[in-house]
This record gives structure tokens, sequence and C-alpha cells, in this order.
């Protein structure tokens, strides 16, 4: 039996005997995907259908009901796999969205600023593993003196990579807002 079956059919009964009446839902969907890593169908963690089952939350309740009343399997492993699908292919769509924002955002720093092009490539790279930090977090990644770590991150937040959060003078934090914005609801988390 393929896994993304197995997986659709594990889920629909983990939330059927699972006994917590909060969590449950999360707690199922994350061990979809766990399970899909761990039989190697996926490398890393990236399927997350969370939102996917949220975003159709009323048909995702249905249909688990349904297996119960009707045993209606066929019904539910359809809806499944077309969540996983859509899943899997805004996944793949952000990745390249990922690829072209870095790729761009390092043509321009490598334009743009000159002999301090190595430390905010460097910076930029770190953005995308921590896209909310601060010149302070930036001087202990980069290793760099605090004069050095102010001027790469106000050289970014000029060139419009960076912005501004708080609206401080001190203790400023920074954000890579191009990059959040590619990620539903990071924006409001962060």
């Amino acid at each position: 039996m393929p896994h993304l079956l197995k997986a659709g059919l594990a889920h629909a009964q983990f939330e059927t005997i699972h006994p917590f009446v909060d969590g449950n839902g999360r707690t199922g969907r994350l061990l979809v995907t766990f399970w899909l890593v761990e039989q190697r169908v996926l490398r890393k963690p990236l399927l997350y259908t969370s939102l996917y089952f949220k975003e159709h939350r009323d048909e995702y309740v249905d249909r688990l009901q349904a297996i119960r009343d009707d045993g209606a399997w066929e019904e539910w492993i359809a809806f499944f796999l077309d969540g996983v699908a859509q899943v899997a292919t805004e996944a793949t769509d952000r990745a390249v969205q990922i690829l072209e924002l870095r790729d761009r955002d390092r043509d321009r720093v490598a334009g743009a600023l000159g002999r301090r092009s190595g430390s905010a490539s460097l910076l930029l790279d770190e953005l995308f593993k921590r896209p909310v930090m601060t010149a302070k977090t930036v001087e202990k990644l980069l290793e760099v003196s605090q004069p050095t770590a102010s001027a790469l991150v106000r050289d970014l937040e000029r060139m419009g990579i960076l912005r501004e959060r708080t609206g401080k003078k001190r203790n400023r934090v920074f954000a890579y807002d191009e990059y959040l914005r590619l990620f539903p609801g990071a924006s409001q988390r962060s």
C-alpha cells in the first residue's frame, strides 16, 4: 500500500481514538509528516498540512465523522490526498520564490556594498534562517564588532531588505519582511 494512503488512514484512525479534546488535530497532522520522514518519503519534515485542514475545517471534520458514521474511507482518502497535493505544490512554489528572492538580494548586496558585501552576504544568509533579529544578534552571529554589525544592518535597511519594527532608538528589532511575506501568517507571529 502506498505510504500516503497509509498516512491518510493512520491520521483518520488517530483522530478517532486519540483521547484528548484539545491538540489532537495538530498532533495527528504532525505525526503524518514525521511518519513520512521516518519512512523516507520526505527527507525533512516540510509537509505542513495543518493550514490546509484549518482552511477546510468543516469538510475535514465532516469527512472524519463520515468515516465513523458511514465507513466513508474513500471520500476521506480523496480529501486527504487533495490536501497533501495542494500543500506540496504550494511548498514547491514557495521554495522557488525563496530561491529567487535569495538570488536577487544577493545580487543587490554584491552590487551595492563594495567591500562590505561579503559580510552583508553572510548576514543575508543568516536572515533566511532567522528573519527577525537585532544588531546585537548580527554581532554575535557574524563575529563582528558592534559598529560593523550596526553598519551592516543600516545598509540592509537602507536597501529595503530589512525593516525596523520597534520604532525605538535602542534595542531595535529588524525583520526581513519580503521573506516573511512568503509564509502565510508569519508577519502576525513575529
